[in-house]
């Protein structure tokens, strides 16, 4: 009989993710960054921006194991903890209010059916109004981290931004090694930022990136372009409301809240993996 690992597939606001309950070890000492590299590959087999596995914790409710598609480890991704949270509730791993170890910290989690608000780790790093070159032009940005870095250009044309080449260009500048950093391209439209979003790991434009909502969304409180919260609408559609203070200089409680989306369960067979 083929050995199979049961999986869930949830969607954040266009973000997906296979998530594993691995608490009593299921998947025993497979090498997951190759795991993961396989399984999130959409062409050969399942698909998908990340996988969670959800592990014991001696603190609070359990703990994630979190891997981008490429199977690099990331410290948070907001999209994959709302996922995980509305996760945890429907398999009873943990209560409405809840808390999960990362590697960013302990984050705190409210679910309300598919409705999550996620706390976010202390957001730091912040860089405003900076300059670095790329292919002999200068160009603008702010920086802050809200679990992973995030760089945030707010530009004039939105739909005509080079994702991929500013996108990776930027990723991996030497202004940010070794580790590089994500790339968020915004633009203030009425109400609402718009977002386009590269993403370090998945090494391409996502349809929307969490943690990279509530670095924009934060800068551009501090741009004159918002006041919270704020509502940032993501590639895929979704508005994701951002929740801050900016008059406390760590910006008080900070929150990330979203619909989350079911979209299957299932069994990943080796097959899915081994080629």
């Amino acid at each position: 009989m083929k050995k199979a690992i049961s999986f869930s597939k949830l969607n954040g606001s266009g973000n997906d993710f296979l998530l594993i309950d691995n608490r009593a070890g299921v998947v025993g000492d497979i090498d997951r960054p190759l795991f993961v590299s396989k399984v999130c590959d959409r062409a050969r087999s399942i698909g998908a921006d990340g996988v969670i596995f959800v592990e014991p914790s001696k603190k609070v409710d359990f703990k994630w194991d979190f891997y981008n598609a490429d199977g690099s480890h990331a410290e948070m991704c907001g999209n994959g903890g709302r996922c995980v949270a509305r996760f945890a509730l429907e398999r009873k791993i943990a209560e409405k209010a809840l808390a999960f170890e990362t590697a960013a910290g302990v984050i705190r989690a409210e679910v309300d059916k598919r409705r999550v608000k996620l706390q976010m780790t202390k957001p730091h790093g912040l860089v405003e109004n900076a300059t670095l070159t790329l292919g002999g032009r200068k160009i603008p940005y702010s920086f802050l981290n809200t679990g992973v870095p995030h760089a945030v250009l707010f530009v004039r044309d939105l739909s005509g931004v080079d994702i991929m080449g500013m996108g990776s260009g930027i990723r991996h500048h030497k202004a940010f090694a070794p580790r590089g950093t994500n790339v968020n391209f915004a633009k203030a439209e009425g109400d609402v930022i718009r977002l386009r979003t590269y993403e370090r790991g998945v090494e391409g434009e996502t349809l929307a990136c969490g943690t990279g909502a509530v670095a924009t969304g934060i800068l551009a409180a501090l741009h004159g372009m918002a006041k919270p919260p704020v509502a940032v609408v993501t590639t895929g559609g979704e508005t994701l409301t951002i929740h801050f203070d900016t008059a406390k200089p760590d910006f008080g409680r900070v929150y990330l809240e979203g619909d989350t989306s079911w979209v299957c369960d299932g069994k990943i067979y080796s097959e899915a993996y081994a080629y």
